[in-house]
């Protein structure tokens, strides 16, 4: 079976669980300028680039999968966020982002299938490609709306270039996640896309949105059902939402996805909201009790963590929905479903 067929059939048993934060796992090595740097001789200080690690320590990012494919984790989520050209070039390594993407995959292939061959559970590699510090829809400049930093055709690039390498690593998936702009993510999929063509297979898409304040829309100003009309048409193998607040602030949202999408939800959310010294202190039981709610109620298929949330988070998870049944994906009236906005539906 295809990676899409084999995925599907494991989340009709049971609910899936992604893995959870690497940045502030990552945080708690203490590691100094020459771990991050090694001896690659670049010319910037690498400190506080955890993409780069996966080439000068990658027993961090290794260590790292492995406690939370300990806890009970069905994907490994790829230390690539910023792996791409336009982040990589705040650090001067822009040069180093297919051998970066291409080594962080192998290092999730080869821990994923050693946990599934322990046990027979399939494990499965979701290539994580982060929104760049670029805007399509939004100009950086208040004094000229029409500036744009960066062009579609650019960034469509940038995407194809790490989405190659993630699959060239041996992902399963390409994960366009943390989704502040949706034509940013119209990008990635279009480079995907692209990406297909060249190689002659699929390469299925996983959609992750970021709300950016408690009404439910992202920084482009899209709500979380005109975003599903806009991306729709990918075909994503999973649709949902990560970061920028916890489980309690996202529980509409994620109820409005559950009813609307033919596909599966996943959802990662943070160890609840940052305190004033930007930690997170949401207990893993806390978490788990919240998520739960969830899947009680038939709205998620997958579930994980993202800012804050560590492998006690993952496997208070996975031990609180085990056993039950993922949500069941509905079968929408066929209309015309179109999106500004806000969502807008022909009637029949």
């Amino acid at each position: 079976m295809s990676a899409r067929e084999t995925f599907f059939a494991a989340a009709r048993e049971r609910i899936l669980i992604t893995d959870g934060a690497f940045g502030t796992e990552i945080q708690n090595w203490k590691l100094t300028e020459a771990d991050y740097a090694g001896t690659l001789g670049l010319a910037k200080d690498q400190k506080g680039n955890n993409d780069i690690l996966a080439l000068t320590a990658p027993h961090v990012p290794e260590a790292i999968h492995r406690a939370y494919l300990e806890a009970g984790a069905d994907i490994a989520e790829t230390n690539t966020f910023s792996a791409n050209r336009i982040s990589q070039a705040d650090y001067g390594a822009e040069h180093l982002v297919r051998e970066i993407n291409v080594e962080s995959a192998k290092l999730a292939r080869r821990l994923a299938d050693e946990y599934q061959a322990k046990d027979g559970r399939p494990r499965f590699v979701a290539g994580a490609i982060g929104p760049t510090n670029k805007t399509l829809s939004l100009s950086p400049d208040v004094n000229d709306p029409g500036y744009r930093e960066i062009e579609w055709d650019h960034l469509v690039d940038v995407y194809k270039e790490q989405a190659a390498a993630l699959v060239e690593g041996g992902a399963d998936f390409i994960l366009i996640e943390t989704v502040f702009d949706t034509l940013n993510a119209k990008a990635g999929i279009m480079a995907v896309k692209q990406l297909e063509a060249e190689i002659g297979r699929e390469v299925p898409i996983m959609l992750s949105m970021t709300l950016t304040d408690l009404s439910g829309r992202n920084l482009s100003g899209h709500t979380v059902e005109a975003f599903w009309h806009a991306v729709r048409h990918a075909k994503p193998v999973t649709i949902g939402l990560n970061c920028s607040f916890g489980a309690q602030q996202l529980r509409p949202h994620v109820r409005t996805l559950a009813g609307l999408c033919d596909t599966l939800i996943m959802v990662y959310p943070n160890a609840g909201l940052p305190n004033e010294l930007g930690a997170y202190d949401e207990l893993p039981e806390e978490t788990a009790a919240l998520v739960k709610e969830w899947a009680d109620a038939g709205q998620v298929n997958v579930l994980g963590g993202c800012c804050g949330s560590t492998p006690a988070h993952i496997a208070a998870m996975a031990r609180a929905v085990a056993g039950l049944p993922g949500r069941a994906i509905p079968t929408p009236e066929v209309r015309t479903r179109l999106a500004g906005l806000e969502p807008f539906t022909m009637a029949a």
